[in-house]
């Protein structure tokens, strides 16, 4: 795809976010030939996002599609990277407008402050080598907009354009102690409206949180990105998407990094 077709289809997906439209997966002339013309695509995305959105600059990142199931639904082998802009970051407890949204998902997930500047590097970055670079880890929610999306017809490439749907982030109290938890085992559980309805543990989610803090950092290397200090990462949920209603109160609690709380309006 030439840049003039992908500054197309970012502007139609752009448009298509401002007149609240549904979400519809890029097929035919608007469909990216690789993931790399799709991740230019999501670059200028965010650039409209910045320019002509007024959402301001990004502050983070999320990776997607973590799940052989999902992967093989999208028809990929590996996840799949997105931004998160800085002013959809925000603490716990928090309360969210579900009319600010067309379809808002909710996961639940570990998030990472990155400590200083993550420099590039000939090897891959492993979850040992990028442990390093971690000032903090946290609890964290991902809000998930994926405008009313037919989960029948989904592609990587048409989910990551659309900025892989990320919609904001609320965040637990950072950590700075995590490197005495055991993140591989520990346990997660959510209670929605005071009742407990789901656990797991943080290693659902790739194995280990730094397993998707390292696969961010190498893949923001290929294209000549680092991820910086203070930059917010999220590394995949280890429960279940849930859907939220008008009058949800949600906690979700992660064994030695605390609760977070949101509820819902509308």
């Amino acid at each position: 795809m030439e840049a003039e077709q992908e500054q197309r289809v970012a502007r139609k997906i752009f448009d298509a976010h401002s007149k609240r439209q549904n979400f519809q997966p890029l097929r035919g002339l608007d469909a990216p030939g690789s993931l790399d013309s799709a991740y230019r695509i999501q670059d200028k995305v965010h650039h409209l996002f910045e320019t002509e959105g007024g959402v301001g600059p990004m502050g983070g990142h999320k990776i997607a599609l973590t799940s052989r199931a999902v992967q093989e639904l999208c028809g990929v082998d590996q996840p799949a990277y997105g931004g998160i802009v800085a002013k959809t970051i925000q603490r716990s407890p928090a309360s969210v407008k579900l009319s600010d949204f067309l379809h808002l998902g909710l996961e639940f997930e570990v998030a990472v402050e990155v400590d200083r500047d993550v420099p590039a590097s000939t090897t891959a970055y492993d979850r040992d080598s990028i442990a390093g670079y971690v000032a903090a880890c946290m609890t964290a929610f991902e809000l998930i907009e994926d405008r009313n999306a037919d989960y029948s017809d989904l592609d990587a490439a048409s989910i990551l354009t659309d900025r892989c749907w990320c919609g904001g982030v609320v965040l637990g109290e950072p950590v700075t102690d995590w490197r005495d938890l055991d993140l591989t085992n520990a346990v997660g559980e959510l209670s929605w409206n005071g009742e407990t309805i789901d656990r797991g543990v943080t290693g659902d989610a790739l194995g280990h949180p730094l397993e998707g803090l390292a696969w961010i950092a190498n893949h923001l290397i290929g294209r000549g990105q680092i991820l910086r200090r203070g930059d917010i990462v999220i590394t995949g949920s280890a429960l279940k998407t849930r859907f939220p209603q008008i009058g949800d109160e949600v906690l979700y609690s992660v064994e030695g990094l605390g609760d977070i709380a949101v509820s819902f309006e509308a």
